[in-house]
């Protein structure tokens, strides 16, 4: 049986309200499972989890659904189709965006979670369930994708290259590997600094909106940017982490690499985009100009952008590059016009 907008919305809406920090759903549900969470896999900390859900249920604000769908013309008689989702499982919840995204245009989701990310979605869909049991036919979790309409698939380029020759064929959107970067006056505040340090450090930096390059002015002092993400050093309490931080460290003493660190971040200068967890590379300008042209050329490779510089293009604000509102979109492309493109 289909479910009318408003259905499927207010689904969501209630939903949101159960994500919410110390819910009866989270305090019954979701902490006495965070063990077992963290157990099929260690960068899934009790922190990150419920991290995910705060940002999750800020998404699903009523407002924030609404003001969403009404920038879309969705069809009263919609011949559903079956949508295939790959999802990664490089931070909580990654994939439920694309999951709301097919249900909120009337179309029926078949899951193949990550290995990575297995537990999390499905103990999701069960409260869906509960909220509204018409959905229970529209969602359907698969170990291989077979007899689908369209594809959404995200993982690394190497996947990609697979993803695109297995569904070529197919309506799909198909994303690889990209970062964010940090654009830096010198100007910032300390507080300011202190928000940059969530867009690095949440889930560990590894999320594709996790900041792992800044650009900074030249001669720019790095004291009074460790000092400001001083109250980000619990990263170091956590293995996976701290074996990442222990590796690359001596990694650049035995090649006699120049850096910074601070006992749980290290800097280096590199003109890379991307770097190793527990990593951030730095690379000075002397015009900020010529850094924005840069980006734009570097735009397929970049998710988001954190600076309160004005010259820099569609720019977060710092501490928000974790905190994507409905329509930030992954890689800049409208998952709901490609749904209703399908119809």
């Amino acid at each position: 049986m289909n479910l009318s907008l408003s259905e499927r919305v207010n689904a969501f809406v209630l939903l949101g309200k159960d994500f919410q920090e110390n819910s009866q759903w989270i305090e019954s549900v979701i902490k006495p499972s965070l063990g077992k969470i963290y157990n099929s896999n260690g960068w899934f900390t009790e922190f990150s989890v419920l991290n995910a859900f705060a940002s999750l249920s800020n998404m699903l604000d009523e407002n924030n659904l609404v003001e969403w769908i009404s920038r879309y013309k969705f069809s009263v008689n919609i011949v559903e189709k079956k949508v295939g989702i790959i999802m990664a499982g490089n931070i909580p919840l990654v994939g439920f965006h694309d999951m709301l995204c097919v249900l909120i245009s009337g179309n029926t989701v078949i899951i193949k979670t990550s290995k990575d990310d297995a537990i999390l979605p499905r103990l999701v869909c069960e409260k869906l369930f509960e909220i509204e049991p018409k959905l229970k036919s529209k969602i359907e979790f698969v170990e291989r994708l077979e007899s689908f309409d369209a594809v959404i698939a995200t993982g690394s380029n190497n996947s990609a290259r697979y993803f695109e020759s297995y569904f070529g064929k197919y309506p799909n959107i198909i994303r690889k590997n990209r970062t964010s970067v940090a654009v830096l006056n010198g100007l910032e505040t300390k507080s300011q600094l202190t928000k940059l340090g969530h867009d690095i450090f949440d889930y560990f930096g590894l999320g594709c909106r996790n900041v792992t390059k800044m650009y900074v002015p030249k001669g720019y002092e790095f004291a009074k940017f460790f000092e400001s993400i001083y109250d980000f050093g619990f990263v170091a309490n956590v293995n996976k982490y701290a074996n990442n931080y222990d590796y690359n460290r001596a990694v650049y003493l035995m090649n006699s690499l120049p850096f910074l660190d601070n006992n749980f971040l290290i800097i280096r200068e590199s003109e890379d985009l991307t770097s190793p967890v527990s990593v951030v590379n730095y690379e000075f300008y002397d015009d900020v100009s010529v850094v924005a042209q840069q980006l734009v050329v570097k735009q397929e490779q970049v998710q988001c952008v954190v600076s309160d510089i004005s010259v820099i293009e569609n720019a977060v604000t710092f501490g928000n590059s974790q905190k994507p509102m409905l329509w930030d979109y992954a890689d800049g492309i409208d998952t709901i016009n490609f749904l209703n493109s399908l119809l």
